[in-house]
């Protein structure tokens, strides 16, 4: 697992080194939302998410620069849906990745705005020239990425039934709804990720599906293991607010199940994900690393 963390290091390294040179500042005052926008996506976190797009790319031989505007754009909507998602109307949080949250560090209205930002920055790195792909190509993941975090069956989707549910009382099927939530909000993003990889290395339809199987296995694993961090991790690696869940009366899969019995769905999960993965021999190690990572995270 040291090897994968550092591999992972370094590939964050690499990747935020080359952030800065897809902003452009403007002298005007209302360069202060790009600020914003640069201050959130800049701000530390683990990049998962760019990592799952180019190591699921790197299986068909991408190549990091084929792939790094994409996965750039992933990386530009998964924050501005942590800044809206951190806002006093939402989750109400005043850290993240242990720096103050987009709306402490310069306000309210700002922040809206450069998640906003992002979100339609996202789009123009793809389909910009900066991306080197063909057309065809930049307009398949355009489309993919728009439907992983739209409002029909997408991110915002998973969003709104999540806020819907803190209110809602009783359920019936509470796994089912919980699974729902997680498959929208936390799980489109992961198996765009996958998707996009496939996409970009021409994957055939045997090893496409046997990636969006993975990237729903991980998809749920990760969700339980945040809401297990959430109950027993520690708040200074987290870099945010812990026990919320509990006080906002969310549904999550240790309230339901209790810590023992979710942390070993999750891990169940995890094998499982790795066992699809078999398709694809020796070169998808990194892949089966990452599964493993995801349940033994600290933060």
């Amino acid at each position: 697992m040291s090897d994968f963390i550092t591999e992972l290091k370094l590939f964050s390294n690499r990747f935020n080194d080359k952030l800065p040179a897809l902003f452009e500042f403007v002298s005007g005052q209302e360069k202060r939302v790009a600020e914003a926008m640069f201050y959130s996506l800049a701000n530390g976190g683990k990049r998962l998410r760019p990592f799952l797009v180019m190591k699921t790319a790197e299986i068909f031989g991408v190549d990091f620069e084929k792939s790094f505007i994409t996965a750039a754009a992933l990386e530009c909507l998964h924050t501005y849906s942590l800044i809206h998602d951190d806002l006093p109307a939402m989750d109400n949080d005043d850290l993240r990745r242990g720096k103050p949250t987009c709306h402490k560090k310069f306000d309210e209205a700002t922040a809206i705005l450069a998640g906003d930002g992002l979100l339609t920055f996202a789009f123009d790195l793809i389909s910009g020239e900066k991306n080197p792909l063909d057309d065809k190509i930049k307009c398949l993941l355009v489309q993919k990425l728009a439907k992983a975090a739209g409002a029909f069956g997408g991110m915002v989707a998973g969003q709104m039934l999540d806020l819907y549910m803190e209110n809602c009382g009783s359920v019936d099927s509470p796994e089912n709804v919980i699974r729902h939530i997680e498959e929208m909000k936390t799980g489109c993003l992961l198996k765009f990720a996958c998707e996009a990889g496939a996409i970009l290395g021409n994957a055939d339809e045997e090893k496409y599906q046997a990636l969006l199987l993975y990237s729903r296995k991980i998809g749920i694993a990760f969700q339980i293991t945040d809401d297990i961090l959430d109950v027993e991790g520690d708040e200074i690696q987290m870099g945010k607010t812990l026990g919320k869940d509990a006080l906002q009366d969310k549904l999550t899969f240790v309230g339901l199940y209790g810590l023992d019995k979710a942390k070993q769905m999750a891990q169940q999960l995890i094998d499982e994900a790795k066992n699809v993965l078999a398709i694809f021999g020796d070169n998808a190690k990194v892949l089966c690393e990452l599964a493993d990572f995801i349940v033994s995270r600290k933060h």
